[in-house]
């Protein structure tokens, strides 16, 4: 029995669209179905609008704090054309820098990257390159054959993909409907020719409301961040969200913990959201919550493809629950992060083209939170070791005021948290910090390759640097390792005090 093509790849995310080009490169016959709004869900759905605007944040923010360094910013003026440099106290504007931050420009810039990063995987480029580009929303069908139905086209395949993505759950909320919200794909899709809202309520402690609640303070918004649970990031190593959550505190963020939102109320010009026993006075609703997976119209229950509420049953080889249709992305309800998306597609690519004998790991996949200070972690948690290998567990630990890069550059906030057991095997790492999303790599790397810590501090390190950081908490290992061997202590004593009597 004949078919059409090698792979069918369903949907319009940024995972659908890297998954047809990669099965080209294998010299597979490729199909892309995806619907009439291209890109939505990963351009559209405010992915990388937030990146780019958390970068304008970052930017505003260390404007803010460049006189720390001795840089401070000087008005116009035409009194005379003495050097600059002769006259460090002209137009110095205080202790504190107040940053005028344009929003319609600053989203003209988002735009602008946006758009260059959606012309390099434009259906064109990709027609250009062998992937048939099929625009249109279709449904799974068994009868005669197994087959994915799009306008009126019957596409028959070996295999399937699935990675239509996700779409925010609205939480069930008393007037929330009638008071208006909006998601962090909103607000870029808003018209950019009216100014910032000034007060925000974001609801949910998630890395998304996180990310959202330090962006839209360092913009210049009021902004509180309310969450159900007792912290955000809940997650997360306790003591690295603990210190994420200090930094957001520290510009200006209200966090409020342990307060359900119960009810949403407009009065007037003004949104009024009842969270626990509080009553918080707002100009907009930012819902960063739990999202659903895009396939209510895919027709799955026709060809034995099972799900529930938060995504498709799938294996660890990415297979649902029907052997020829693979998934992948934010529709399989894991994580809502394009680059794990894509490494989840290069796994469902070679089980589906090749032979189905690849299992994704995700115990070897580094996520990252971009707030700031970035908070990166592998593995488990401390928490999670001591709960699975009890007594066997070290932490090791170092903080970055102890780092002479960071101190160079100002970026003191923050720590490296390597967990490992007695014998050096490393089972995770939580990096909260300066460029902490580059430092984790190292630490993912060697766990991949099975490198245990003690490899890490004898490897020769370019200093100084942020690396250090890396280096110095697994150089902890050794010390820890003596403290408590107390028979390896007296040992080494002895041995010191011999040789210093033979020195005599």
């Amino acid at each position: 029995m004949s078919v059409d093509y090698d792979l069918v790849v369903i949907g319009g995310s940024q995972a659908a669209r890297y998954a047809a080009l990669a099965a080209t490169h294998l010299k597979a016959r490729v199909a892309l179905v995806e619907p009439q709004q291209t890109g939505e869900n990963w351009l559209m759905s405010g992915y990388m609008y937030s990146r780019t605007a958390t970068h304008i944040g970052l930017v505003a923010q260390q404007v803010r704090d460049a006189n720390q360094f001795g840089v401070h910013l000087l008005a116009d003026s035409t009194e005379d054309s003495k050097d600059i440099g002769e006259q460090p106290n002209r137009h110095r504007l205080g202790d504190r820098v107040f940053v005028s931050i344009r929003f319609d420009e600053a989203m003209q810039y988002a735009r602008s990257v946006v758009s260059t990063l959606e012309e390099q995987n434009s259906p064109a480029i990709l027609s250009s390159l062998g992937v048939d580009v099929i625009v249109g929303s279709g449904e799974f069908s068994r009868k005669p054959h197994l087959a994915f139905v799009v306008n009126g086209r019957r596409l028959r395949s070996r295999a399937f993909l699935i990675a239509t993505g996700s779409t925010p759950a609205v939480p069930e909320i008393d007037g929330l409907q009638d008071a208006g919200y909006l998601t962090p794909a909103d607000i870029w899709r808003a018209d950019i020719t009216k100014p910032l809202a000034k007060n925000w309520v974001v609801i949910g402690g998630t890395p998304t409301g996180t990310e959202m609640a330090q962006t839209l303070a360092r913009l210049g918004a009021d902004v509180t961040l309310v969450t159900s649970r007792s912290r955000i990031l809940a997650k997360e190593d306790q003591e690295t969200a603990f210190l994420v959550q200090a930094q957001l505190e520290a510009e200006g963020v209200r966090v409020i913990t342990d307060s359900p939102i119960t009810q949403v109320r407009q009065i007037e010009s003004k949104k009024w959201v009842q969270a626990g026993n509080k009553a918080i006075e707002t100009d907009e609703i930012l819902l960063a919550t739990r999202h659903l997976p895009k396939i209510e119209s895919l027709n799955l229950e026709s060809v034995g493809v099972k799900f529930h509420p938060r995504g498709l049953h799938i294996s660890e080889k990415l297979q649902t629950t029907n052997s020829r249709i693979y998934a992948c992305g934010d529709v399989t309800g894991g994580y809502q992060l394009a680059y794990i998306a894509e490494y989840e597609a290069k796994i469902a690519l070679k089980n589906a083209l090749l032979l189905p004998i690849f299992k994704i790991n995700y115990r070897e996949i580094p996520y990252c939170i971009f707030s700031s200070p970035q908070l990166a972690r592998i593995g488990m948690t401390e928490e999670q070791a001591r709960g699975r290998y009890g007594k066997d567990v070290l932490v090791l630990r170092q903080y970055f005021k102890s780092v002479a890069a960071a101190l160079m550059i100002g970026e003191t906030t923050g720590l490296c948290k390597i967990v490992v057991r007695g014998n050096g095997e490393i089972l995770g790492a939580s990096i909260v910090g300066f460029q902490a999303v580059d430092l984790i790599q190292a630490i993912a790397l060697a766990m991949q390759q099975k490198i245990k810590v003690g490899a890490i501090a004898d490897f020769p390190h370019i200093s100084p640097t942020l690396s250090d950081i890396t280096y110095q908490a697994a150089a902890e290992w050794d010390k820890q390792r003596l403290s408590h061997n107390n028979s390896l202590q007296k040992f080494l004593e002895g041995f010191f005090n011999l040789r210093r009597s033979w020195s005599k």
